[in-house]
Formats: structure tokens, C-alpha cells, sequence
């Protein structure tokens, strides 16, 4: 079996090590336009979860993966100068760019074949064609309508750095500007390294300016802004321009032999750090139905999307209404530290009362103290 995979993210090397994992004889080819050692973005997020449902079908990647992390247990929300911290929520970070090394290390000591610095004005040739090269993906841009490709923007604006400091929790700073509301995602991935993603609303981002400023410019001025929480730190750029979030979704995951997974099938709001999750989840999928189907491809590729778009669509309903959150932001924080604290820890609408009391019994309890009814 020739099995051809577009883009080496995350998701096009984790399909190429479960494929040659499962059936060591087939033909795993993975072509990327850039470099192998070139990557857009800083920290990759996965939560305790994530990790040991990954170890289940290959615990060999997870252990290799898993001694690169940075771990904490906490949230932190900032907010009116109180810093709140919401327990039980474990996470790990790693940097993307190491990730990507270290998942291209697994594939090729499996038989994997990458090709680096590839620029595809065509799809290649395979039995089976996996589209793991993110939103901007070749293979559904070449039929959307085959695909049911549907693609929405958000109205905020957003912008990712880095910065030269760690962070003791991942954590939600929230900040009122002359420009307006303002908020920073940021949490560690590597020692003396973390991710920072500054996001405003449409008025305030106008009101600021940014969109007229070069680069160095409003990141001078967001380093401003952000002071108390950068405490001395640089915010570092890669590729680091203002963006609207793009809410993608598509009825048809797969068309002949050709079919989506990651961010060329689907996109979640990066508030629940589940992007990279979610995309090596679809891949376990698919390598399952084929394995079921013995690799019969026009069986596995309908039977992949059965399975899986129901528990797809559960994850990224919580993206988007956690993303429905972030859009009126500004409107939470006239809420007093607390209320906001729990707002915006329930903003998914996932976690119950009984839930989060079990899941966060500090936090609940300290929420009882203050006076706020869950």
C-alpha cells in the first residue's frame, strides 16, 4: 500500500508513525513545503488526558515525547490585580519545533520517507492520500465544494509571541488599556521560554492603532502594555501579525482515496488548547478504520468519518463556545475577580457544578468563601 501524507505538522508525522507502526510493509511518504527544522507558532499544549489517551495506541511516542515537557497543574486567572488559581486542571507544554524533531526522529527510525523544502503545485500519487497540511490545505482547497468546506471568522484579533520567561501555571491575563479590554494566553513550553497570545476585541484593537503599526512597533507597545505580567521579559516573534480566528468545518471528510484530518478538516479555538489533540485523535481514527477495513480505503474512509465526527463535534462545540466567551471578553470583566474567575473556567459548558467541585475542590472552596454560588 502507497500511502501518501501532505504536510509535516504534528498531525502528517504522527499518521506516518502509526501507519508503519500498524503495517510496517506499507509505503509512507511525507511530503512539507519548508524546512524540516522551520515552524510557525512557539509551545504546543496537551492536557494529562490527551497524553494517556495517546499512550494508549503508542505509548513508544508518548515516552519519548513526554521527557521534554514542561508540567504544571494549576490555571491562573488575572484579573482587577487578583491572581486566582484554579486547581486539578493538569497540562503539559513542549516546543512546537522540538515536537516536530522529535516526532520526525520516531517516523524515520519506522521506515517513513520525508521530503523537506517540497513546494506542491500537485497532489502526488498514493493508494491512500492523507491531507495533514493545515487550514490553507492543497488537497480541500482543490474541490471545497466536494468537501463541504465552510469557513467563518471571528471578530477578534489576535497575535502570537513568545516570551523569554517561564510561568509558573498556564495563565489568563486580563487588562483594561486606554485602548480598551485586553487578554494574554501565555504558559511555558521550555525552560526560559513560553508562549504569549495578546487578543482584543475589533473596537479596541482600532482604537489601538495596531493594525497601521509595523510589527516592531505594536510589539514595543503590547510589551508595554502587558508589563506587569512580561515582568522584564521580550515578547519573540515568528510570523507574528494580527489574525481573525477561522472557524472551519466540512460536511464530506473524504473524497475518492484522498482524506482530511487536523487543521485541513477542522479548526478549534485555541483558548482550549486542543488544536494539536484533536488532529493526532483524527489520525488514531483513521489508521483504526483502515486497520478495520484492512486497508481497504473506499470501506475505511466513510467508516473513519462515522466514528469519529461524533466525538468531534462534542470537542470543537466547546471550542466554539468557549471562543463565544473570548468575543465579549471585555463584557465578563465587568464582573468582580471571582464571579469572573468562575465565568470564564465554565465559559465551555461543560463542567457542571458537582463537576467542577470534583474536579477543582480548592478553588470551590475558596469560591464558597468569597460568597459565589456555583
Amino acid at each position: 500500500m502507497r500511502v501518501t501524507i501532505l504536510g509535516a505538522g504534528p498531525a502528517g508525522l504522527y499518521a506516518a508513525i502509526l501507519l508503519k507502526r500498524v503495517n510496517p510493509r506499507a509505503q509512507v511518504s511525507v511530503f512539507e513545503q519548508n524546512p524540516h527544522d522551520a515552524t510557525f507558532g512557539f509551545g504546543v499544549v496537551f492536557s494529562d488526558q490527551a497524553l494517556e489517551f495517546l499512550r494508549a495506541d503508542d505509548p513508544e511516542t508518548v515516552e519519548l515525547v513526554t521527557p521534554h515537557m514542561q508540567r504544571w497543574s494549576d490555571i491562573v486567572v488575572n484579573h482587577r490585580g487578583t491572581s486566582i488559581a484554579i486547581d486539578g486542571i493538569g497540562f503539559a507544554g513542549i516546543g512546537r519545533l522540538e515536537l516536530l524533531e522529535l516526532l520526525q526522529q520516531r517516523a524515520r527510525a519506522l521506515g517513513a520517507n520525508l521530503h523537506y523544502g517540497h513546494r506542491m503545485d500537485h497532489i502526488p500519487e498514493g493508494d491512500l492520500v492523507i491531507a495533514a497540511d493545515g487550514l490553507n490545505s492543497l488537497v480541500r482547497s482543490t474541490a471545497p465544494e466536494r468537501f463541504g468546506e465552510e469557513i467563518t471568522h471571528l471578530q477578534n484579533r489576535f497575535v502570537w509571541y513568545g516570551a523569554d520567561r517561564e510561568y509558573d501555571a498556564l495563565t489568563q491575563s486580563f487588562i483594561d488599556t486606554p485602548h480598551g479590554p485586553m487578554n494574554a494566553h501565555h504558559y511555558s513550553y521550555a525552560p526560559g521560554r513560553s508562549t504569549f497570545i495578546i487578543e482584543m476585541g475589533p473596537q479596541t484593537f482600532s482604537r489601538s492603532g495596531f493594525g497601521e503599526m509595523s510589527e516592531p512597533t505594536y510589539r514595543a507597545a503590547c510589551e508595554t502594555l502587558f508589563a506587569e505580567h512580561l515582568d522584564g521579559a521580550s515578547l519573540i516573534p515568528n510570523n507574528s501579525v494580527w489574525r481573525q480566528f477561522p472557524n472551519l468545518s466540512c460536511a464530506r471528510w473524504h473524497d475518492g482515496n484522498r482524506v482530511l484530518v487536523g487543521d485541513a478538516l477542522h479548526t478549534a479555538h485555541f483558548s482550549i488548547g486542543s488544536g494539536t489533540r484533536l488532529a493526532l485523535e483524527d489520525v488514531q481514527a483513521l489508521v483504526a478504520a483502515l486497520r478495520e477495513a484492512d486497508w481497504n480505503v473506499e470501506v475505511a474512509l466513510p467508516a473513519y468519518q462515522a466514528a469519529r465526527a461524533p466525538v468531534l463535534a462534542k470537542i470543537t462545540g466547546a471550542a466554539r463556545a468557549s471562543a463565544d466567551w473570548y468575543e465579549r471578553f471585555g463584557d465578563h470583566m465587568a464582573l468582580e475577580p471571582w464571579p469572573f474567575a468562575l465565568s470564564y473556567i465554565r465559559r465551555a459548558g461543560r463542567l457542571s457544578a458537582e463537576r467542577l467541585a470534583a474536579l477543582a475542590p480548592d478553588f470551590t472552596t475558596q469560591l464558597r468563601i468569597q460568597g459565589v454560588g456555583l
